[in-house]
């Protein structure tokens, strides 16, 4: 795993190798983010940097033997730590899964802690990281270097240590000499105190919609308009987006156009026409519908807001919001009518009957865009 295979991240990575080029990289390191942003990618870049025998000035060189073995989660001063349960006759140690480990990264370097544990049939088993591999990390850790180089350790997921990893505060606090701690954490709230204030955190962002899209396309996941589309709903989670990718079977924006068309233009049997369209479709693709349109009409409210500035959506969309943020509404209207959306998500997600929730939602669309009370309002 290379700098250049984690999405985006700019800043983060420009402030890993300014720590290197100026000899300040902290012993341990605690890199912090939501769920898809990363994390673990970031981490394992890192790792494959310090092993990496011709480094560049911004990244390893992704060829020498330090990278491929790096790459492969093979290095021998690679030592990793992260939720695993139980085995027969065997407390919950990471060293029985490695090589599921291995497999599971390889194929989805931005799978969920969730992804994880059911990729080895956790079922309902809970991770843990356990007081039995925190002391045999020291053991493993206080060992000389295999290959006369640094070593790694990248655990990911502390969150999952509890009090057991004050077992490791010595260790974290005074490690051997050229060895490396990173931890991979979604927020510190779940962290000891004593482990966090031990590390410097690095706070990964959110990845900015034209990295997620650039990266959909350039894995063969969607064409560039579709990979925009779905950018965007993703709220900065390179894994939402593929869980996307997989319920967004078309271009969502002709519909979305069709849909306010209707709505501007009082069309009764157009939009009972799209009310049964849409309800003929997937629950997943209702959602990823009424998302997108979320998502535009964020874009109308900040147009309307700052009406100079960037919008950074296709030129289609762009061209509709800007349009769209001109019409004759309240500034509230936007507001009202993302959350009548929304509402109408979460009766989805519970079953409810779509063709009456959708049809209850342009009904109360049309109110709004009159500059009428909604019913009982």
């Amino acid at each position: 795993m290379t700098f250049n295979d984690v999405i985006g991240q700019e800043a983060a990575k420009e402030g890993l190798m300014s720590m290197w080029r100026n000899n300040v990289l902290p012993h341990a390191l605690l890199l912090t983010g939501p769920e898809g942003v990363g994390g673990l990618p970031m981490a394992l870049a890192l790792a494959q940097f310090l092993f990496c025998e011709n480094k560049g000035e911004t990244d390893s060189c992704g060829k020498c033997a330090g990278c491929s073995k790096a790459a492969r989660l093979e290095h021998a001063d690679l030592h990793l730590s992260f939720p695993s349960i139980p085995k027969p006759q065997e407390k919950a140690m990471s060293r029985l899964f490695v090589q599921d480990f291995r497999a599971f990264v390889s194929q989805t370097p931005y799978g969920t802690t969730y992804d994880w544990l059911q990729y080895i049939n956790a079922e309902n088993k809970q991770g843990n990281i356990t007081a039995q591999e925190c002391r045999e990390i020291i053991d493993v850790l206080n060992l000389k270097s295999y290959e006369g180089g640094k070593k790694v350790l990248v655990m990911w997921r502390p969150e999952y240590l509890g009090k057991e990893g004050n077992i490791l505060l010595k260790m974290i606090e005074e490690p051997p000499n050229d060895t490396v701690l990173i931890f991979v954490a979604e927020g510190t709230e779940d962290i000891l105190q004593t482990i966090r204030s031990r590390t410097q955190e690095v706070k990964l962002a959110p990845i900015k919609a034209a990295d997620i899209a650039e990266a959909l396309v350039a894995h063969g996941q969607l064409e560039p308009i579709r990979a925009a589309q779905v950018a965007h709903m993703a709220m900065g989670s390179y894994t939402e987006a593929l869980k996307l990718v997989r319920h967004t079977e078309n271009d969502l924006f002709p519909e979305v156009r069709n849909l306010f068309n209707n709505l501007f233009t009082n069309n009764g049997i157009g939009i009972v026409k799209f009310t049964e369209e849409m309800a003929k479709n997937g629950r997943e693709q209702q959602k990823n519908f009424l998302t997108y349109v979320i998502t535009l009409l964020e874009h109308a409210i900040r147009v309307r807001y700052r009406p100079d500035g960037s919008i950074a959506l296709p030129p289609q969309e762009a061209q509709f919001v800007e349009k769209f943020a001109k019409m004759n509404m309240p500034y509230e209207s936007f507001g009202k009518m993302a959350e009548i959306v929304s509402d109408t998500i979460m009766y989805i997600e519970r079953n409810a009957h779509p063709k009456t929730q959708l049809l209850a939602m342009t009904v109360k669309m049309q109110y709004i865009i009159k500059g009428k009370p909604l019913p009982n309002h």
